[in-house]
């Protein structure tokens, strides 16, 4: 593949710092954004030259566009975005807090709509890119204590069923990342047991292997996916019977 631009957001750590390091290291020139910008300074050390640095708070829509034409104006067009930038709280039924929920709402769903609108613009007016939206295998089914982080996911797997074919009409390529439980500072936060659990130089290599095989879905394990998909299946008295179990 010749070297292309890749502008990848919540690159500052976990599966966005592991594709913004791979990416560079195959010779592609990267945009990084993130709101910390000392994290995305120590992504950036690792190819020093080929990762440049542009933070940015998703949740601000002017922002977005402002950063997307930045990259544009100084890096060429971007041929390929991976809207990856999150956030997760567990939240359960005690002491359920409303400003979480609202955040991880703005930030993994809002966000992506910010991130999206300046890039299918500018892909629609010359016909080719690829938009790689992460999402997770929480939005194939409810899990305990992803009440807002499952439902913003959920929401990011049908806004992209929604966008594929009309966007394949002017040239634009649109793909879901949907990965089970990587290694990162977020899923350090949980409680419980993690099955399947990955590393992010892991899910880095299956992200790119599922965007070089062309695929519009892209999740992993795929046992894991595979098992969840068949849970929704289930009839509810025997799901809950088994997400009960999660936290006991």
């Amino acid at each position: 593949m010749l070297p292309q631009t890749v502008w990848i957001t919540g690159g500052g750590s976990g599966i966005g710092r592991a594709l913004a390091r791979s990416f560079a290291g195959d010779g592609h020139v990267v945009a990084i954004s993130g709101r910390r910008g000392e994290a995305l300074a120590e992504t950036a050390a690792a190819t020093p030259g080929a990762i440049h640095c542009h933070p940015l708070d998703v949740t601000d829509g002017g922002a977005a566009a402002q950063v997307v034409a930045a990259i544009e104006s100084s890096l060429g067009p971007i041929h390929i975005a991976v809207l990856n930038a999150g956030t997760y709280t567990p939240i359960w039924v005690e002491g359920f807090d409303a400003r979480a929920f609202r955040d991880m709402i703005e930030t993994n769903l809002i966000g992506v709509g910010n991130t999206i609108a300046p890039l299918l613009e500018s892909m629609r007016a010359r016909g080719s890119g690829t938009i790689v939206i992460v999402a997770s295998v929480a939005g194939f089914v409810g899990l305990p204590g992803a009440a807002a982080y499952g439902a913003s996911k959920a929401a990011l797997i049908n806004m992209a069923e929604a966008l594929y074919p009309d966007a394949r009409r002017y040239g634009i390529r649109i793909a879901v990342v949907c990965p089970g439980f990587v290694e990162t500072p977020l899923t350090a936060q949980n409680d419980f047991a993690m099955p399947f659990l990955i590393s992010a130089e892991e899910a880095c290599r299956r992200i790119r292997r599922g965007l070089e095989s062309g695929r519009f879905e892209i999740a992993f394990p795929r046992r894991f996916a595979l098992l969840l998909k068949l849970a929704r299946l289930l009839p509810y008295r025997l799901y809950f019977r088994l997400t009960a179990r999660i936290r006991s």
